[in-house]
């Protein structure tokens, strides 16, 4: 995979630079990323930046996925392993579809539609196979025929209709008195969920760089109906209710969620305009094992994500909660997980986990505890040292280290054998 200057690819933690690297960002498209690192609304909305400013460019943190400058597209990958410059180059194609293919598995990309069983863009960036699962959506919309709502309307009409306005047919018809100013009835197909739509496809339109899917784009703004512009806010998703008949649109809308709320226009010039869609590898991580677990989860064996325990109470203000990444209840007693997405190697891990798993060992009964890392040392046993005694005592924390495989199917299997067969050693 060769990168050009209008796409670049690197992996998590490492940096982009206006002055060196094979890969050299432009004034413009540094600026903009200063100045969507700094927006306000991250702070107002408690959101984190995705990658710290560095001197003459950006070093990027542990979230992957894409963010598109102007027609200059990043994409950050994940990566479980050191390699030398050379090993990289092999590896970001693989990681691409690893990436990829764990989305998918966690849900990401709704891959449940009708509309997503056949994605014919053959690149595997991120952003395409959002941009064509979109697509794919309004072109199966328009072909069952978008739905029509009842909407009211004022206007001056030639034929009484509806309501009379009285106050503003005076103001307005004192001399037309042929018109009758009145609020009456439409059913159309001019609505809030094919506004939100159309405002999609006008994005898509203007920040598209595959040219595979620039003519479809142009042949759905010609079928879809013109809308006016709206703004749309998160506050404009949540309101919105499904009913049977608009249930076919959440797919579709969804995604346009994701599309508008993460673009930033370009107020100065509107050549570098920012869509960042961007994923917290650890979460990702967490999901993927859960899923995993659970899709080969064994009959005996109860599985809950983020169970949650009080353990302090302050005599004024919110309780303090602890919620362990994964709780497994089995015959023989609780397990407890928690996923880090780190290269540990022959390492310790950090105290602070240790300790943190410790707590969980007390807090949910458990008989173990694990802390789960991609990489390729296996299982490490290890005991915490009883309070008053230097001994080990028979609480056990592992470390689960899982090897990646590129076949994601094949990776969510080893994910469940390793830790299920750590499990039943009673």
């Amino acid at each position: 995979m060769k990168d050009n200057d209008k796409h670049f690819t690197v992996f998590e933690h490492q940096s982009l630079w206006q002055h060196k690297g094979e890969q050299v960002l432009k004034t413009g498209q540094l600026k903009a990323l200063q100045l969507f690192h700094s927006e306000k609304q991250f702070a107002e909305k408690g959101n984190v930046a995705f990658y710290d400013l560095v001197y003459n460019g950006v070093k990027f943190k542990e979230y992957v996925g894409v963010i598109q400058v102007g027609d200059l597209t990043i994409e950050v990958l994940p990566k479980a392993d050191k390699y030398s410059k050379e090993e990289e180059k092999k590896e970001k194609e693989t990681w691409q579809k690893i990436l990829i293919g764990m989305l998918r598995a966690v849900g990401a990309f709704n891959i449940h539609a009708p509309s997503a069983s056949a994605l014919s863009v053959k690149s595997n960036f991120v952003l395409d196979l959002y941009f064509e699962l979109f697509i794919k959506e309004i072109e199966s919309l328009i072909h069952q025929g978008l739905i029509k709502k009842y909407r009211k309307q004022e206007s001056n009409s030639l034929a009484l209709k509806g309501s009379l306005k009285f106050a503003k047919h005076i103001q307005k018809n004192l001399v037309h008195q042929e018109r009758f100013y009145v609020k009456h009835t439409i059913y159309d197909k001019t609505h809030q969920l094919h506004q939100i739509l159309y405002k999609t496809l006008l994005l898509l339109k203007r920040i598209n760089t595959n040219i595979q899917l620039n003519s479809r784009i142009g042949s759905l703004l010609l079928d879809f109906p013109e809308m006016k512009n709206i703004t749309a806010t998160a506050a404009t998703f949540e309101k919105i209710v499904f009913n049977r008949k608009t249930a076919v649109y959440k797919n579709a809308l969804e995604i346009s969620k994701l599309l508008l709320l993460n673009y930033h226009p370009d107020l100065s010039n509107g050549n570098n305009n920012v869509l960042a869609l961007m994923f917290d590898m650890n979460l990702l991580w967490e999901e993927f094992v859960c899923v995993s677990l659970r899709k080969h989860l064994k009959p005996e064996m109860k599985l809950e994500s983020q169970a949650k325990k009080v353990f302090w109470q302050p005599q004024n203000g919110r309780e303090s909660t602890m919620k362990p990444d994964i709780l497994i209840e089995t015959e023989n007693g609780n397990i407890v997980l928690d996923t880090k997405w780190k290269n540990v190697g022959k390492g310790n891990p950090k105290p602070d986990d240790l300790r943190q798993l410790y707590v969980y060992h007390e807090y949910f009964n458990a008989k173990k505890v694990a802390l789960v890392y991609p990489g390729n040392q296996g299982i490490t046993k290890g005991k915490y040292y009883q309070k008053n005694k230097n001994e080990p005592d028979d609480k056990e924390c592992a470390i689960i280290q899982i090897e990646t495989y590129r076949v994601i199917a094949d990776w969510q299997k080893i994910i469940a054998k390793d830790i299920f067969d750590w499990v039943d050693v009673y």
